[in-house]
């Protein structure tokens, strides 16, 4: 069976081998049980035909000439012809007519004629019985028809006159019997096999689902308990790994945040006094470079601050009409600077204040480097398509994946009010990837920038 005709799933591939390996054991089988009916068939009609031949030779050697013709018609049938001729029809035996041999000596006991005999197969049906069509005609020819590879035995039994007794009798192999009564044990226990193999696959899939959901989850970093322990004593070792490693990655990320959090809230209280000393210097060249480079630790403080915000994901999800939202961050950017297509409804299931800090950022992104926003909202495959546009410069090809990187800055000037922190495409993406999401850039034809958002519409 090519593997490409096989089921998808664990439950109907496991069903699918087990009914093919029943139907190959159980043709095999089949087969088997045939060629030995077909053998154990041939044998005893052998025999009887050999009993038969000798029994025409005792009567035979005991009547006299001219009525041998007559018992020689008599014993004539569809599947045997005998005939008295000079010469043996058979000059040797062949090497499984022994059985047969025997036989007959049983028979002709002391009178210790002769014989030979010899078994092979041919291709031809047996003769008609000689003589006018009849009776035995019609029924020879339903009996022996044109099937192939008939059996054929030719005996040769020495009489006491000096004659020979020569036999032939030939025989089909028994054709198959496909009965309803025949079937039956195979359809119970492919029946067996199936209900066998769906609860099997029960106890495996089940528990490999929720293996998968809960992957899913913490994916998208969401909190969730720990997976039941179910199915077979692999699954169950699987789910216990799974549960140890969500624990460690939710720690691990909880720390980090945590730290950097309190790193960035610390760094308020120099970045205060130092403003407060600027305050009190006079004014001079060097006091304006001093408070320029305060303003810049201040912002990345505070966009250091929004990222861990960001990851903590602390909100809880809700259903939100996402082009609601997206009309309410256009209003808010303000007339003319960003525009959303007409879009209808569509509910998904999000953090609200991240995911509006999130498309918020790639809005006031597209507005800085292009002037305007283009906005609009799509609903495709279980995902929301929302795409933020701008006819600004764009960017290189090779750049387009750096730009999310924290704290890379693409515009020249270094200036913290047309450039940033470098943090707002960072942020967005952690938002997005937190729902299950992601957002990507490429260039637009004729110029620009568009950054196309893929949120699913389940939990986020």
């Amino acid at each position: 069976m090519s593997l490409r005709l096989l089921p998808r799933s664990l439950g109907g591939q496991l069903l699918a081998l087990l009914l093919l390996a029943l139907a190959v054991t159980q043709g095999l089988g089949y087969v088997l049980f045939a060629d030995e009916r077909s053998r154990a068939v041939r044998a005893a009609l052998g025999l009887e035909a050999a009993g038969r031949a000798a029994n025409v030779a005792l009567l035979l050697g005991d009547a006299p000439a001219d009525l041998r013709a007559s018992i020689l018609r008599s014993a004539d049938s569809p599947l045997v012809s005998f005939s008295l001729a000079a010469e043996p029809a058979v000059a040797r035996d062949s090497a499984d007519a022994a059985e047969f041999i025997a036989r007959m000596q049983q028979i002709l006991g002391a009178a210790g004629q002769e014989l030979h005999a010899d078994i092979h197969t041919r291709t031809l049906p047996l003769a008609p019985p000689p003589g006018p069509p009849g009776v035995m005609r019609p029924m020879h020819e339903v009996m022996m028809g044109e099937r192939a590879e008939p059996v054929e035995m030719s005996l040769s039994i020495r009489l006491a006159g000096g004659d020979w007794l020569n036999v032939r009798t030939m025989f089909n192999r028994p054709e198959l019997q496909m009965t309803p009564q025949a079937l039956l044990p195979l359809a119970l226990m492919a029946a067996a096999v199936a209900l066998v193999a769906l609860v099997t696959a029960r106890r495996v899939v089940g528990p490999m689902r929720a293996l998968a959901a809960g992957a899913d989850r913490l994916g998208r970093g969401i909190d969730a308990a720990a997976l039941p322990l179910s199915g077979p004593t692999e699954v169950r070792e699987t789910t216990q790994a799974f549960n140890r490693m969500q624990e460690r990655l939710t720690r691990f990320v909880a720390d980090r945040t945590h730290l950097l959090a309190a790193l960035s809230h610390d760094l308020r209280s120099p970045l205060t006094a130092m403003r407060l000393r600027l305050e009190m210097l006079e004014e001079s060249d060097d006091t304006e470079r001093l408070r320029r480079l305060v303003d810049e630790m201040q912002e990345m403080v505070e966009a250091t601050l929004a990222f861990a915000r960001g990851a903590a994901q602390s909100e809880a999800s809700a259903p939100l009409d996402l082009a609601a939202l997206l009309a309410d961050l256009a209003a808010d950017a303000g007339a003319g600077r960003a525009s959303l297509a007409p879009a209808a409804p569509l509910l998904a299931t999000v953090r609200q204040t991240a995911l509006s800090r999130a498309l918020r950022n790639l809005i006031d992104n597209a507005i800085r480097y292009g002037g305007s926003a283009e906005i609009s909202l799509a609903e495709g495959g279980g995902l929301a398509r929302i795409t933020i546009a701008d006819r600004g410069p764009g960017l290189p090809e090779d750049q387009l994946e750096a730009a999310f990187a924290p704290f890379v800055r693409f515009e020249t000037s270094r200036s913290r009010e047309t450039g940033g922190a470098g943090l707002g495409l960072a942020i967005a993406r952690t938002i997005l990837q937190a729902h299950g999401g992601d957002v990507q850039l490429r260039n637009r034809a004729g110029g620009g920038l568009e950054a196309e958002v893929r949120l699913p519409l389940g939990e986020g």
